[in-house]
């Protein structure tokens, strides 16, 4: 490797580099950005759309309904409630929670009293939701006599109010305050039987609280019992036993009683008794998410940010663009199915917002890169321009200039041998080798200035009448010499036609070409058929030779610029490669076509076809 290529290659790499660490240094940085809110956004809407899983079945919830309100006429009193235990008390439930303060219930005192015994021969819990055990503060929770029997446990709703996503959404619960547990794991272990915390998946410490996630189901995933059917026994009450049962408010006359969840903001739309079912069947079927840790965040965003930058620099900006929106897509469908399938809970919001930072980052530089290569490539054509120019002129002023003494020279030969009495056959034969170069030289320099007038676009139709027969007798005439030196006869079949119009110029130049190649590339003493004729408002000209053919994998490149096939130079016929291109190029002038059918060993067929009844515009090129 040359000292220059070694530069070159060290300059990619640095800029490789230099890409590299940049798209990790956005990712870094963002990773320090706080983005709760949006990733709680992606949280709802996983929550939301996740195939929703059966309950466990251990949990039953009362409800204080409208039903109970408008039938008892007031809300339930101290009496109510305690018919309401008794009639629990029979049932043996595995725990009754109430949602709802019994110091609120109106009654006398011996009512309250009662209800107080009474609840106390079960596993009875009053869930208070806004205050957190204190040591030294025990009775912080405990109720007023005569209620002050009833075991008062803290079980609070944990509301994104002042951190995490500040949106007022329930989404997480507590399990224990300073290392003292709380109401939701303290049922759920006398199904569980964990012995620690930790036992539980996807708890983390967030101040001095031990909390996780809820994995919720959708709203009525638990069905409420009315507090009055069950007060009344109007319903079947021995799927009680063995049960949690959730007392509490769902008549729509308080928000309070209400919480804000992933599957709506509306105030009214999950009631607290459901929220409190749904924490408690999380921690009873240890189904709480798992939030991918921060390590795996800055990774997961540094990949991305580096898919985004190599898209950006080195593919097209459609591809690119297409593989950056298939990358969200492909992300986002892997971290649904890791939510629902294995609770684990991984980052939308930081690889997301890496995809549009990088692209808007380095799409300006990528525009400078293709700004600055487009200015090079226009000064590039500029001067490639310049260039053909210089050289079309050239060629044109070179055979313009060349043409002159070509003419001398083949009128002086014609003179001399007009009057070649005096000369021995030697000199006869210098003559007529000196006329036939410079007339193989000045069909060079015609083609040479065809090419000159087609790539200028200064070819245009002149157009006369003519009959195509008469125009190629004349072509013919003009190869009979060729011919005969060739012992090449050439027959003609040519169906009588009217005249049309046509630039006769070109189309002599075409047929001259047609049968000055079927004479080369033939052997001697073997025949040349031309031949025309006119089916369905067509002509038809055909030149067929006994030559050697044109190989099957050569024919499609025949037509192209300065191809010659390995026929022809192997037979060492002299050639410029420009006569069958010119020949196209004046046919389909024409709005016609040329075809060739060759069979190696036995000859070709060329075939011009020219429309008679369409008219063609005078001084008309093609573009």
């Amino acid at each position: 490797m040359s000292q220059s290529d070694h530069k070159t290659e060290k300059k990619i790499w640095f800029y490789r580099l230099l890409r590299f660490s940049i798209a990790v240094g956005i990712a870094v940085l963002l990773s320090q950005i706080n983005l709760d809110y949006l990733e709680a956004l992606t949280y709802d809407l996983r929550m939301k759309y996740q195939p929703v899983s059966a309950p466990s079945g251990h949990i039953v919830t009362v409800a204080i309904d409208t039903k109970t309100r408008q039938v008892l006429e007031r809300y339930p009193n101290a009496r109510d409630h305690q018919i309401f235990i008794e009639k629990l008390l029979e049932l043996q439930p595995r725990a009754v929670v109430y949602l709802v303060d019994p110091n609120q219930f109106l009654g006398s005192t011996e009512d309250k009293q009662r209800f107080a015994h009474s609840a106390v021969q079960l596993p009875f819990y009053i869930a208070d939701e806004h205050r957190f055990p204190l040591k030294g503060l025990d009775n912080e929770l405990r109720l007023p006599a005569p209620l002050d029997i009833l075991n008062v446990v803290s079980a609070p709703r944990s509301r994104d109010q002042r951190n995490f996503a500040k949106d007022g959404v329930t989404r997480r619960f507590v399990l224990s305050f300073r290392d003292q547990l709380l109401l939701h794991p303290l049922l759920a272990n006398t199904f569980n039987n964990f012995s620690t915390l930790e036992d539980y998946s996807g708890t983390f410490q967030f101040k001095r609280t031990q909390q996780g996630y809820i994995n919720y189901r959708p709203q009525n995933s638990y069905p409420a019992l009315s507090f009055f059917d069950v007060l009344e026994s109007r319903i079947p009450l021995n799927h009680l036993h063995d049960k949690i049962i959730l007392i509490g408010k769902d008549d729509h006359s308080d928000t309070g009683d209400y919480s804000l969840t992933p599957f709506s903001r509306d105030v009214l739309a999950m009631s607290n008794l459901e929220v409190h079912a749904n924490i408690l069947d999380t921690l009873i079927q240890d189904f709480s998410l798992s939030r991918a840790p921060s390590w795996i965040n800055l990774l997961l965003t540094s990949l991305i940010s580096i898919l985004t930058v190599y898209a950006i620099i080195n593919i097209t900006p459609i591809k690119g663009l297409g593989v950056l929106i298939g990358t969200l897509f492909l992300y986002s469908l892997f971290s649904f199915f890791m939510f629902s399938s294995f609770q684990i809970w991984l980052p939308m919001a930081h690889p997301f917002l890496a995809v549009f930072i990088c692209y808007y980052f380095f799409i300006p530089y990528r525009l400078i890169v293709e700004n600055r290569k487009s200015w090079d490539y226009f000064h590039r054509n500029q001067l490639l321009t310049q260039v053909e120019e210089l050289k079309s002129n050239f060629l044109r002023m070179m055979s313009h200039d060349l043409k002159t003494p070509l003419a001398r020279i083949q009128g002086m030969t014609d003179l001399v041998m007009r009057n070649s009495e005096r000369l021995n056959p030697e000199q006869h034969k210098a003559l007529r080798s000196i006329n036939q170069s410079s007339q193989e030289l000045s069909d060079f320099i015609g083609s040479i200035l065809s090419l000159g007038r087609i790539e200028s676009k200064e070819i245009k139709l002149h157009l006369k009448s003519k009959d195509i027969n008469t125009l190629l007798n004349e072509v013919i005439s003009k190869c009979e010499y060729l011919a005969k030196e060739r012992s090449i006869q050439i027959l003609t079949e040519f169906e009588p036609m009217f005249s049309m119009k046509l630039d006769t110029d070109l189309l002599h130049q075409v047929f001259t070409n047609l049968v000055e190649n079927a004479i080369k590339y033939s052997p001697k003493s073997t025949k040349i058929l031309v031949s025309t004729e006119e089916p369905d408002g067509r002509l038809i000209v055909q030149v067929a030779d006994q030559g050697k053919g044109i190989p099957e994998n050569e024919i499609e490149n025949i037509f192209t610029k300065f191809y010659r096939s390995s026929q022809a130079t192997s037979s060492k016929v002299k050639g410029s490669g420009l006569g069958l291109y010119l020949a196209r190029y004046f046919v389909e002038l024409h709005n016609g076509r040329i075809s060739v059918e060759s069979d190696t060993g036995k000859g070709s067929t060329f075939t011009v076809e020219l429309p008679m009844n369409e008219p063609l515009v005078p001084n008309s090129s093609i573009h």
